[in-house]
């Protein structure tokens, strides 16, 4: 699975996504929040469609969930378009 670079967040958590893929039959991408700490690393992932979380990592506050569920919720059509048309050199266009 391929991951590109999107964003990088104020607190330096960067914003990756997968390649677009295809899962149990459905077409999927990974949506990683991912910031360095002094023990390492903060980090989590989404796997959509079904926005499921997984490899939750470190100390993201309720708080900070709740902002990267509202991220990955009101851009997944973006998060879609993205990986679909060819991950990072396609963002660098746009």
């Amino acid at each position: 699975m391929a991951m590109y670079p999107l964003s990088i967040l104020d607190d330096n958590t960067q914003i990756m996504y997968s390649n677009l893929q295809e899962i149990d039959g459905l077409k999927s991408v990974i949506i990683h929040f991912e910031r360095p700490t002094e023990e390492g690393f903060d980090s989590i992932r989404c796997k959509l469609p079904n926005y499921e979380w997984t490899i939750w990592e470190g100390s993201y506050t309720d708080e900070e969930m709740e902002i990267f569920e509202n991220m990955v919720r009101g851009g997944a059509h973006i998060f879609y378009e993205l990986a679909e048309m060819g991950g990072y050199e396609f963002a660098n266009v746009v």
